[in-house]
């Protein structure tokens, strides 16, 4: 799984028929423990998170669960909204 932030929304009014219906998010994974500048990941929205909420992912085949598709074109899905990250500082 993965933490991140929402920082966009992606309009496609042309895509794969499968992906019809869904909300894209860009998402800014978070680095808690080294602090490095991770590449953005869109993930498809079934929650409702908006810009600027932190959110957990999931990818690749536990994506595809998530929305109990086997056969949708899909690598990233976000599977919970986060209200607090607590982490330990060494």
């Amino acid at each position: 799984m993965i933490v991140g932030k929402v920082v966009g929304n992606i309009w496609a009014t042309r895509k794969d028929e499968a992906l019809n219906g869904l909300k894209f998010l860009v998402v800014k994974p978070l680095d808690y423990s080294s602090g490095k500048d991770l590449p953005t990941v869109v993930a498809a929205d079934t929650i409702g998170a908006g810009i600027g909420e932190t959110v957990l992912i999931v990818n690749g085949s536990s994506a595809r669960m998530a929305l109990g598709r086997k056969d949708i074109p899909i690598d990233a899905i976000i599977v919970g909204i986060i209200d607090v990250v607590d982490v330990e500082e060494d």
